[in-house]
């Protein structure tokens, strides 16, 4: 099932935000890793989707 694009920006925006956090407050490698790869993959979804 697609996620409706509106919903999915959304998502996007909030795993950035994660990720930026994560990098600024200095979290471990493996939780910036892991949020930098739920955000692409999510901007895979949104490029795959091709909105």
């Amino acid at each position: 099932m697609r996620i409706p694009k509106e919903e999915l920006i959304l998502e996007i925006e909030k795993a950035r935000k994660a990720l930026n956090h994560s990098i600024e407050s200095g979290e471990t490698y493996e939780s910036v890793y892991q949020n930098s790869v739920d955000l692409d993959h999510l901007i895979e979804e949104y490029i795959l989707a091709g909105f």
